[in-house]
């Protein structure tokens, strides 16, 4: 198979039949870094959740999974044009969603009530896109009109239509299992008769921030079952490590790789109601 791409958690290769392999690997990455050692098992729950949620969600948006790959981290997947635009959906305020709320009142142009906190769930889900940075670089927050430049009208008002949609059926399915989906990123693309369909990976602890729902206080950072323990370790003094100062993060001791995988793996069985089988 040709390779293609290497991304910070993912490899591509293309078929001999024009399919596209994608591997997900253990690497984890945090503040625009991949760290070392990768999390053990990573990459298969990363793949397998993915293919159960996008299971969940065809009736939603057409997924790009032709069929599960050759071992448990990898899938095929048709190819896709990929829209330049990272596609955002929050309930929940956090991350850098918090600090720009924080700053503006708004996240990307949209304005939010006062007195919100760290963890406060938003009146209603809303879209907040970033730019597609490149490997190394930071994603950046944009306003909708933004993303009206990029692709037009009708396809920035369908971009908001499906990520609110995603983020609505796996926020009410992780509910149900006594998680709140806090926020999501997903990727979408057009296939080769001009659909837009849902590529990548879906509502993972890699792409989404998940919380014990009966553990919600708003107010602090919340616990969760996705790499939020990653950063914390690294922000924290026992790291040593001053994220403004460029040098690269150090590696990660063996009890953060192994909570971070006991993490990935809850979120897994909690989500799918199912025991990871590697």
């Amino acid at each position: 198979m040709k390779h293609l791409h290497s991304g910070k958690v993912r490899d591509l290769y293309q078929t001999d039949e024009g399919l596209l392999l994608m591997v997900a690997s253990d690497r984890i990455s945090a503040f625009d870094y991949v760290l070392e050692p990768g999390i053990p098992d990573k990459g298969a729950v990363l793949t397998q959740l993915s293919l159960w949620w996008f299971d969940q969600l065809k009736d939603v948006v057409p997924h790009h999974i032709v069929a599960p790959g050759p071992d448990s981290r990898s899938v095929l997947c048709k190819p896709l044009k990929m829209v330049a635009i990272e596609c955002v959906a929050r309930g929940y305020l956090a991350g850098s969603g918090l600090a720009d709320y924080r700053r503006d009142g708004a996240v990307s142009g949209v304005a939010l009530p006062p007195g919100l906190e760290d963890g406060s769930r938003l009146p209603e889900p809303i879209f907040t896109p970033s730019t597609k940075a490149p490997v190394g670089q930071h994603d950046e927050p944009i306003p909708f009109e933004r993303v009206v430049d990029e692709v037009g009208q009708e396809t920035a008002e369908e971009l908001r239509r499906i990520t609110l949609a995603v983020y609505t059926r796996g926020a009410e399915l992780a509910r149900e299992r006594g998680i709140i989906l806090a926020d999501t990123k997903i990727e979408l693309g057009w296939d080769d008769d001009g659909v837009l369909t849902l590529g990548d990976e879906v509502l993972t602890p890699d792409s989404s921030r998940f919380w014990p729902a009966d553990e919600w206080r708003p107010g602090r950072s919340q616990p969760s079952f996705d790499k939020q323990f990653v950063r914390d370790w690294l922000t924290s003094s026992e790291s040593g490590w001053d994220k403004a100062s460029g040098t690269v993060p150090p590696r990660l001791p063996q009890h953060v790789v192994e909570r971070t995988r006991q993490r990935y793996l809850e979120a897994y069985e909690r989500i799918t109601g199912a025991p990871f089988s590697g």
